[in-house]
């Protein structure tokens, strides 16, 4: 093909525009894990086979006595806490390599094996379960550093929110589809000749089949990136990235732009995060709704939040990120107010609040990575994105650790969930202190012409 004058037309925004679709189909991939396995059936599935297990109403682990109602706790706790101190040395090998999509598939694939291993929790073996959802939840979250550094690598500054919102819309598209069908199967598992407990297996194997076949669409769409601007160290693979994690921890202190915005991100992001998933407790023991109405509301969210990630993505691009951020941060602090006064047993004003949440939760949360990514240097876009999940992960207990001790002091679930305000003011006041033209300038970056 020749451009004007017999030049040879740059095929760059194309090949480019390619790369973007098929990264989209990594959050589709994912988020069956998210939703399916994390978000609904692992827990309750874990506590009713450690239950089977239970001596005295007990299970041993590591040596302490634990009642299996917090052992879904626990074992998240536990997984988190381990990707938090993973996840930043990973990301100092990932700047280092043109790899990223082959190992965001390799992690990927990894984490979908031991996402199937779950189908063979059954009985009183709960470990099994316990182990392989924590080997699962760590490749899931490596993943995630590797996509979401692929980001920049694929859109200019100026498409960074367009990309990142419609990537998070099929995630909520995938993850809810799948979620809906794996309802049925549980839910009508008599008419489908199962046991409950068969249905829940398949489910979970189903997600972990859905993540590896999916991956395929952005392990063969995607291109190997050389690496750009990374720094000089000395030694080999293992030795160099250290040493880039040691050079990047010290000159994080050049970019406090970045830094003011990540701890903003830490507490907003906690508030978001609580209140997903203490809502169907609140549901359930509030307001005196079943749970299977609540799983209902849980899937009208992830429907709803495609819509919510693309119409944050159409409004970042006439009014800026931050603008966009903040406006969702508003939205969130009137959401768990009206949750203070929503009456029991009154389903119209629940499935308003559900809408609600569906609008701001995929919007608020893809525009944070696209934000962060304007604001972070060349050639360190991993290392960075894995201090970003990294403390996201890290942090990820104060949200409920707040939610328990008021409900713990007041006996109420309504004062509790009105508490997580704090999180969202304290984030949004951060926010406000972020020059983002500075940051953007600070990191080399170009400026948008809407920030």
């Amino acid at each position: 093909m020749t451009g004007v004058g017999g030049g040879i037309a740059n095929l760059e925004p194309l090949e480019q525009a390619r790369e973007q679709k098929a990264w989209y189909f990594y959050d589709w991939a994912n988020s069956a894990f998210a939703t399916t396995v994390s978000g609904v059936l692992f827990g309750p599935y874990l506590i009713a086979i450690a239950e089977e297990a239970a001596v005295d109403d007990r299970v041993s682990v590591l040596g302490l006595d634990v009642a299996p109602g917090a052992l879904p706790a626990y074992v998240v706790t536990f997984s988190t806490l381990v990707s938090a101190v993973l996840l930043p040395l990973l990301g100092a090998v990932a700047d280092r390599t043109s790899r990223k999509k082959d190992m965001l598939a390799g992690f990927a694939w990894a984490g979908a094996f031991f996402a199937g291993l779950l189908f063979f929790m059954s009985g009183d073996n709960w470990q099994l379960g316990a182990i392989t959802f924590v080997l699962a939840n760590l490749c899931f979250g490596a993943s995630a550093v590797f996509n979401d550094a692929i980001l920049p690598l694929i859109s200019s500054e100026s498409e960074r929110d367009r990309v990142s919102t419609r990537g998070w819309a099929y995630g909520y598209a995938g993850g809810g589809l799948l979620l809906a069908l794996n309802f049925v199967l549980v839910s009508l598992h008599d008419t489908f000749g199962l046991t409950e407990g068969m249905a829940v297996r398949i489910s979970l194997l189903s997600a972990a089949v859905w993540w590896a076949a999916f991956t395929l669409i952005p392990f063969r769409g995607l291109r190997n990136h050389p690496p750009a601007h990374v720094e000089h160290v000395e030694g080999g693979v293992v030795q160099r990235s250290f040493g880039q994690l040691w050079a990047t921890l010290k000159d994080m202190r050049n970019y406090p732009v970045a830094l003011t915005f990540l701890l903003a991100y830490l507490f907003f992001n906690d508030g978001i995060q609580t209140v997903i998933s203490q809502a169907s407790v609140y549901g359930v023991e509030e307001l005196g709704f079943p749970q299977g109405t609540m799983l209902g509301v849980y899937l009208l969210v992830q429907f709803v939040a495609v819509g919510g990630a693309l119409l944050f993505g159409r409004v970042a691009a006439r009014r800026g990120a931050k603008s966009t951020i903040l406006g969702g941060l508003v939205v969130w602090m009137l959401i768990v107010t009206a949750a203070l006064f929503i009456p029991e047993e009154s389903l119209l004003p629940l499935v308003a609040l559900g809408v609600a949440i569906g609008v701001v939760l995929g919007g608020t949360q893809a525009l944070a990575r696209s934000y962060f990514s304007l604001l972070i240097p060349r050639g360190k876009e991993a290392e960075y994105f894995s201090f970003y999940h990294a403390m996201e992960r890290g942090t990820s207990w104060f949200g409920t650790l707040v939610f328990g001790l008021v409900y713990t002091f007041t006996g109420s679930y309504r004062p509790a969930i009105f508490a997580l305000i704090v999180f969202f003011v304290i984030g949004g006041l951060l926010l406000l202190r972020v020059d983002t033209a500075r940051g953007i300038r600070e990191a080399g970056n170009e400026v948008p012409a809407v920030i």
